[in-house]
């Protein structure tokens, strides 16, 4: 039997405890099982940084989003939630909506177009300028983007969607035609003077327009601010909902590996009194933060220990198979990793006072208290213990 003051763990490893009472047989299918699981938390991790990465880019947007979007926000409260299916169906309806409207004001900048290319003096303007017949060399030197008004009216009438999208274009080809002439002929000249005169009627005729686009074009905007605010509620619903269901898967892979480690533990020997008596001595070696480590261990197989009374005992006889096995790997490799460290600052001393005086260097008195608390429960423990016979 060990001495009460010996608080080694014996070097005992899960795989040895496993394999004195399962077949290879068995062994392969633990491991295929515990591939599965990785196999499934690998999977859940990607799921995980997907949703990660959506909220952080949330949280990004919401920074860089102005004060005067407190309305937006007012409304988000009261807009009921659709899905990203149906926000997508009705951005495809507000599309065609909008371009049905602007193919309307396209007509009407067309009547305009008419008006002016009917006028008496609109026939130099009309085709291409005859760059080689009329003999200008330097034409393109001085004309950068050449402009006419059946090159205009072309792709009015393109249907293959490279035509114009919006009256704004149209109307920024009109003025062109108008300003390449007034740019590349003298002011005086009667090419120049034609220019400048449908010019000034062009833009009093749209100016009568010009309230209609700009309505189209304010009605747009705040279709699309919606649009984007119903589409970010939808996708919020929707990470909100997968957030749920990793959760939930979550949970089922923990309780897989919680009756995956019952069965290893049924598979596994018996903890003997001696281990649990050296077990509880080593847990007087452990710093604060571990044995609040160790609380969590025994919290996790007992939901009614008390984990924050004022004085804890740790009664190893009443723990299970699992949680002991648990503990003794768990002080095992904490204890290798003290001694090192001690090792490397020149040695570490062999009584449970010196431990504690050593840690008390770095913790808080509470921390140092609740040490206490559980090393004098256990040494209680321990010469109750001394007196039964085994």
């Amino acid at each position: 039997m060990e001495a009460a003051t010996d608080v080694s763990v014996p070097e005992l490893g899960v795989s040895l405890a496993v394999k004195q009472r399962v077949n290879s047989k068995e062994v392969e299918v633990f491991k295929h099982q515990v591939d599965e699981i990785q196999s499934k938390v690998d999977q859940l991790e990607q799921r995980i940084n997907e949703v990660d990465q959506f909220y952080l880019n949330l949280s990004k947007k919401q920074i860089n989003t102005s004060k005067g979007s407190s309305i937006a926000k007012e409304k988000e409260k009261e807009r009921p939630i659709t899905s990203i299916k149906k926000q997508q169906q009705e951005a495809a309806r507000r599309e065609a909506a909008a371009a049905k409207r602007m193919q309307e004001l396209m007509r009407q900048f067309g009547t305009i177009l008419r008006q002016i290319t009917q006028h008496k003096w609109a026939w130099p303007f009309m085709q291409p300028v005859d760059v080689k017949g009329l003999g200008l060399d330097d034409y393109y030197e001085v004309i950068d983007k050449p402009m006419d008004f059946s090159t205009i009216k072309n792709q009015m009438e393109a249907r293959d969607g490279t035509g114009y999208k919006n009256v704004w274009e149209i109307y920024a080809d009109v003025r062109l035609v108008f300003k390449n002439a007034m740019k590349y002929n003298a002011e005086k000249s009667d090419v120049h003077v034609m220019a400048k005169t449908l010019l000034e009627k062009f833009e009093e005729k749209w100016l009568q327009l010009l309230p209609k686009v700009t309505e189209e074009e304010k009605r747009r905007q705040e279709e699309e601010v919606e649009a984007q605010l119903d589409m970010q509620l939808a996708q919020e619903a929707a990470y909100a909902k997968i957030a749920r269901e990793i959760s939930n898967e979550l949970y089922e892979v923990d309780m897989n590996l919680e009756e995956l480690r019952d069965v290893v533990i049924q598979k596994c020997r018996k903890i003997s009194a001696e281990e649990k008596r050296s077990i509880g001595n080593a847990l007087t070696m452990l710093s604060p933060e571990d044995l609040s480590k160790v609380l969590e261990i025994i919290a996790q197989s007992n939901p009614s220990f008390q984990s924050a009374a004022e004085e804890i005992e740790i009664d190893m006889d009443a723990q299970s198979d699992s949680t002991l096995w648990r503990l003794k790997f768990f002080v095992k490799d904490t204890l290798e990793v003290q001694g090192k460290t001690a090792a490397s600052v020149g040695g570490a001393t062999n009584t449970t006072a010196a431990n504690t005086n050593n840690y008390s260097n770095h913790h808080n008195n509470a921390a140092f208290n609740s040490t206490k608390r559980i090393c004098n429960a256990l040494m209680k423990k321990a010469k109750k213990r001394n007196k039964k016979p085994y």
